[in-house]
């Protein structure tokens, strides 16, 4: 039962802004500007300092953006800033293999000249990303940024929501968004419980400069241990993101940078030539996590918040930025509409939209990584089997081909190009 006192407070409280946003990584500014085109005010809290978010140097990160999330960056006013370092997503090549055997002779190949739309997507280094999300968030005076504070508790009842930050400041709004990352305080404070486990793999991540151009071709190696991405970046470089058992990434992360590069060659192959480390090295634990509910009262959560998955696809981000759109819609429509829109009713739209399609995502990740990072000879017969099928068959290829693009689906219109 709400404690009267804090009801009546709640009453009559002047809101700082209509959204709270917990997080200030990706999708957290990306929500605030998108709703900012609706005229909904919100505050960003980031955990790290603002100096942080706008470094010029490379290091080694990067994301594939789909298609339809450029569209959105378009949209929200940010992908003029990172248009000239983005690299077009032109083909992706999916094959089989062992780690110093080469690939099957099996395998998948998409190319985005058999879809009209356009590249299936653009690769952006992290810097870049995290500028342009600053810089935009600055410019737009319905955001306010909140940079090195931490949320230490919340509260929500019909009429509000407040967050008290570490140094005893109260913020009130009309909605919390958790959008702080795959263990999100924000869930865990409003006792959303997480369904999910470890798959006993750690992601090493990496970018490396190489002789030969790429010609914009993503490639994905399965192999026993793991899958490899090998993703394309502005000029003769690319990212790397290598999933291992955890035993072997713990030994490689060990390794100077010439041992290091030593062991990913075999895997990584000779087809561009010579290769080198070019910024730093990261490790992440690779895991799924699925909040239980994406929603409670006066609360949304966006992002990892919501749903980690397995990198395999390359689909976190983007599944973010889906969330993003959904939510902005459903929020925006709901004021138009004169309704308070972090109602149960409001939210539960959002809610509805998303669940459906992040499951569909978990699933599929799940499986593939199952089916591929194993070295079953029948396994390894049915799938190779499947790829083949797959890139036989013209109608199927571009199905897969519009599902990297992120062309699938029930979109939100901020990811068609269209105007809320």
């Amino acid at each position: 039962m709400d404690n009267p006192a804090r009801t009546s407070i709640l009453k009559l409280m002047e809101f700082d802004s209509d959204l709270i946003i917990i997080g200030g990584g990706l999708n957290g500014p990306a929500l605030a500007l998108a709703a900012a085109q609706g005229g909904l005010t919100s505050t960003v809290i980031d955990a790290l300092p603002l100096a942080s978010r706008k470094t010029p140097d490379f290091d080694g990160r990067s994301y594939a953006l789909a298609l339809t999330s450029q569209r959105l960056l378009n949209a929200i006013g940010v992908w003029d800033s990172v248009a000239n370092d983005a690299q077009p997503m032109l083909e992706i090549k999916v094959t089989d293999g062992r780690s110093g055997e080469g690939p099957s002779p099996f395998f998948m190949h998409f190319d985005h000249a058999e879809i009209e739309e356009g590249p299936m997507g653009y690769l952006v280094e992290d810097r870049h990303l995290r500028r342009a999300f600053v810089e935009a968030m600055q410019a737009q005076p319905l955001i306010t940024l909140r940079h090195e504070e931490k949320v230490v508790a919340q509260e929500t009842n019909l009429n509000g929501a407040s967050v008290t930050l570490a140094s005893g400041e109260v913020l009130n709004g009309r909605i919390l968004v958790g959008s702080d990352g795959r263990r999100s305080g924000t869930a865990e404070r409003a006792k959303i419980k997480r369904t999910g486990w470890n798959y006993g793999q750690t992601a090493l991540v990496c970018a490396v400069e190489h002789e030969k151009p790429h010609s914009g071709i993503a490639h994905q190696f399965f192999m026993p241990s793991g899958p490899l991405a090998i993703l394309p970046l502005t000029g003769n470089r690319s990212s790397i993101v290598w999933s291992e058992t955890e035993a072997n990434a713990q030994r490689i992360t060990a390794m100077n940078d010439t041992d290091y590069l030593e062991a990913l060659r075999p895997a990584f192959g000779d087809f561009l030539g010579d290769i080198k480390l070019t910024g730093a090295r990261f490790t992440y634990p690779l895991n799924l996590t699925i909040a239980n509910s994406f929603i409670a009262e006066r609360l949304a959560l966006i992002g990892d918040a919501a749903h980690g998955v397995h990198p395999i696809a390359g689909q976190g981000l983007n599944a973010g930025l889906r969330d993003v759109a959904a939510l902005t819609e459903v929020l925006i429509l709901a004021a138009r509409r004169g309704e308070d829109i972090a109602s149960s009713l409001v939210l539960e739209r959002y809610q509805q939209w998303r669940r459906f399609d992040t499951a569909t995502l978990a699933v599929a990740t799940d499986a593939f990584n199952k089916l591929f990072s194993n070295d079953n000879p029948l396994l390894r017969m049915g799938r190779d089997l499947g790829m083949g099928v797959i890139n036989s068959v013209p109608s199927l290829r571009r199905t897969f081909i519009r599902e990297a693009a992120g062309l699938t689906g029930d979109l939100p219109k901020l990811m068609t190009g269209r105007a809320l």
